[in-house]
């Protein structure tokens, strides 16, 4: 269960325009409120419809007090323009504004041109510069409606959730390691809070947590979820004082914001300092719902933030790291999947995925890159442990991320794809991830946009959800793999 994600309560008004029949919209909203609940879905029906702009602050105040922050605005009618499009100012939360299709009455005393009102109710949302979702397609049945409203809500949740994020880092990245560094002036533009601290602040205050009476029930619960010789337990103490600390710093300094986000400095200094490597009590955190970035990631950690709300789910943080070989897509990939060499990659980082997203020989291990680095040579390893490894589990995913780019702009990407169940033998969290046309992807996205190495993934697609929150926030640049129909602006056309 998600604990640092908003709860969706959802409701719906009905506007009429004065010169037809209110009892027209009216059906039609306890319909779709009928529906919802077919498909169990709560939403709070008003029984204010808005005919004015009094009924408008009535009906606003009416879903407020029921405790609503997502609100369905909908056109039974052509519904009056002003104070149909004022309830998205008036009210404190994302609205959705969805319209009535005909077909359950007559045509003169039952038709209601909701059709022809939704093109005015966007152009005075246009004129009052206000922000409102409105569907691919939004004029629909009941049973249309519904469906639409279920695919709001988990946008709603990201809306919702970004509103009320701080994002926690602790040192600056890592040297030689700047890519993922970026102005943070994107994160005031979308509403997002920040708070910078150094490794030092986090040492001090680990170090005050030792001893903390909390730490045996911590140790029991990564024993039970690792697994007996599946983790170090003379290191369970300094991981679990770690995961205190972590926590209580968010609930200390979330302040005005209900939820939190974490992009922490995890080495060089990180292992030898505190005794242990950080990525597993990271994989802990992120099962919860409170993303921690690994190379104070600012905008992986957004991302992630983002993935969690939309899928329901825990995310992680991967590299876009190496190529699959080519003896390994022969013998594994090629002639069982429907893929090219050039659509795989593998996904890799130290440690950080969530142990239910890995196969079932995962385990608490110690990163051998940073054991070359850190500690003497053929030495057995000693703080460089603590990382959670094993292959990732085959599943459906969305690898995406948002990022503010050198000039200040935000953009995203966003591309489908699956890890495949084929064994990497390779070392960390990590899979053989399998994208459409990821070759093309990768040269005219990710290197032609300049993208950094990480990107969030989501456990499923969720790319349509994606791509609406984006939109939502103002991104103009929304990238995906595009079939090979449709080349990219710079793709040769010669090659």
């Amino acid at each position: 269960m998600l604990s640092n994600i908003p709860e969706v309560k959802l409701g719906i008004i009905a506007v009429s325009r004065d010169c037809f029949i209110i009892d027209l919209s009216e059906r039609r909203r306890s319909a779709i409120v009928s529906e919802c609940g077919k498909n169990g879905l709560d939403v709070y029906e008003c029984r204010t419809t808005v005919e004015n702009e009094k009924d408008m602050l009535k009906a606003v105040e009416e879903v407020k007090t029921a405790g609503c922050n997502a609100l369905v605005v909908f056109l039974g009618n052509f519904g009056p323009e002003t104070p149909e499009t004022l309830i998205a100012k008036n009210f404190d939360g994302p609205c959705m504004y969805v319209a009535a299709a005909e077909g359950d009455g007559d045509l003169i005393n039952g038709r209601g041109d909701a059709y022809c009102g939704m093109l005015n109710c966007s152009y005075n949302l246009g004129m009052r510069h206000l922000k409102a979702f409105i569907p691919e397609y939004p004029v629909g049945t009941a049973a249309d409606i519904a469906k639409m409203i279920g695919e709001f809500k988990p946008i709603a949740c990201a809306l919702i959730g970004l509103s009320q994020l701080k994002i926690i880092t602790f040192g600056p990245r890592p040297q030689d390691f700047f890519a993922c560094n970026a102005p943070i002036k994107g994160l005031y533009e979308i509403g997002v809070e920040v708070e910078e601290n150094s490794e030092l602040d986090l040492l001090v205050a680990y170090k005050a947590h030792a001893n903390d009476p909390r730490i045996p029930e911590v140790c029991a619960d990564m024993a039970k979820e690792m697994g007996e010789g599946c983790y170090y337990p003379e290191m369970n103490e300094r991981m679990a004082q770690l995961e205190l600390t972590l926590l209580d710093w968010a609930e200390a300094h979330k302040g005005a914001r209900q939820y939190v986000a974490f992009a922490d400095k995890c080495w060089p200094a990180f292992p030898e300092a505190f005794g242990f490597e950080p990525c597993y009590v990271n994989s802990r955190l992120v099962s919860r719902g409170i993303p921690v970035s690994c190379e104070v990631d600012i905008y992986g950690a957004l991302s992630e933030y983002i993935g969690m709300c939309v899928s329901g789910d825990t995310v992680t943080l991967l590299d876009i790291n190496n190529s699959v070989p080519a003896s390994l897509y022969e013998e594994d990939i090629k002639g069982k999947f429907d893929y090219q060499l050039t659509d795989t990659f593998m996904g890799f980082h130290c440690g950080n995925t969530p142990s239910c997203k890995l196969c079932a020989d995962r385990a608490v291990k110690y990163q051998l890159i940073q054991h070359r680095l850190l500690e003497p040579k053929d030495s057995e390893p000693d703080f460089t442990r603590g990382t959670l490894e094993g292959d990732i589990a085959p599943s459906d995913i969305t690898f995406y991320r948002l990022q503010c780019d050198s000039e200040g702009v935000l953009r995203a990407y966003i591309a489908q794809g699956e890890v495949l169940p084929v064994k990497t033998r390779s070392f960390g969290g990590i899979g053989v991830f399998a994208i459409p046309e990821m070759g093309r992807f990768y040269r005219h996205v990710l290197i032609q946009k300049r993208y950094p190495h990480h990107g969030a993934v989501a456990f499923g697609h969720y790319g349509k959800a994606l791509f609406e929150v984006f939109k939502f926030l103002g991104i103009q640049d929304i990238a995906y793999n595009q079939p090979k129909a449709l080349p990219y602006p710079t793709e040769n056309p010669f090659a």
